[in-house]
């Protein structure tokens, strides 16, 4: 689905909806079912202006956020799961699907690219920050990564935070509405990361486990790595 119809329609969804939905700081323990983080493939877009762009778009908001949103800028590229060396749940990210993630990265090559970060929308979840993406890097990369999106068509965007109540939504776009439209932010993409959240804390910063370098396409991780290499891992047990 073109980029632009992907927004066109969350706007739309956003003006269609009543209220907004209200998001709760708890624990899910239904979901992460004691598993402590969670994976995912995203791009790191915290630059100071962006940095400023969403402080100064939280700001616009106050009232209507949740409070203790700590997530850094991102735009989020495709989900992997609950990170684990030999998963047992659906929802598991084991070795296997990181080598896919990886090979599929190495197989698109893409090279370093530009995209626009600019005015706000929202889902009915969460206001953003829309992302401009004409030379169709992102694109390329949710596709190669096998993205899903659950919900609705994958719209590229950068969170401002959480919605803490069900708010109106007219009410809501005449805040949006209000605050005075800033040229658009342009952010040069040279990696894509690898991050993980602690899954019991709802709007949690994100961690960053390693870098694939669009350059070259080698990937380095900031810590041990999470996933050896597969010359380094131990072999499977037969199967009797």
């Amino acid at each position: 689905m073109p980029p632009d119809t992907a927004l066109d329609l969350a706007r739309a969804a956003f003006r269609q909806a009543d209220r907004t939905l209200q998001n709760l700081r708890r624990d899910f323990p239904e979901w992460h079912l004691g598993r402590p983080r969670y994976a995912l493939w995203a791009m790191d877009v915290a630059t100071p202006p962006v940095d400023r762009a969403v402080a100064r778009a939280a700001h616009h908001l106050n009232g209507l956020l949740l409070d203790g949103y700590a997530r850094q800028p991102h735009i989020t590229l495709a989900l992997g799961g609950f990170p684990s060396p030999a998963p047992t749940h659906p929802d598991d990210y084991g070795p296997a699907a990181f080598d896919t993630h990886l090979a599929a990265l190495r197989a698109l090559a893409p090279a370093p690219f530009e995209i626009d970060i600019g005015g706000m929308a929202s889902f009915t979840s969460a206001p953003f920050l829309t992302v401009g993406d004409e030379e169709g890097g992102i694109r390329r990369l949710h596709q190669a990564l096998g993205g899903m999106h659950p919900g609705g068509p994958y719209t590229p965007h950068v969170t401002v935070g959480l919605y803490g109540g069900e708010w109106p939504t007219t009410e809501v776009l005449a805040r949006l509405d209000s605050l005075a439209d800033a040229p658009p932010l342009r952010c040069r993409i040279e990696r894509v990361s690898l991050m993980s959240y602690a899954a019991a804390e709802i709007g949690g910063p994100l961690a960053i486990l390693a870098d694939f370098h669009l350059a070259d396409g080698s990937l380095h991780w900031r810590g041990e790595a999470l996933f050896p290499p597969p010359t380094a891992r131990a072999p499977t047990p037969a199967q009797p």
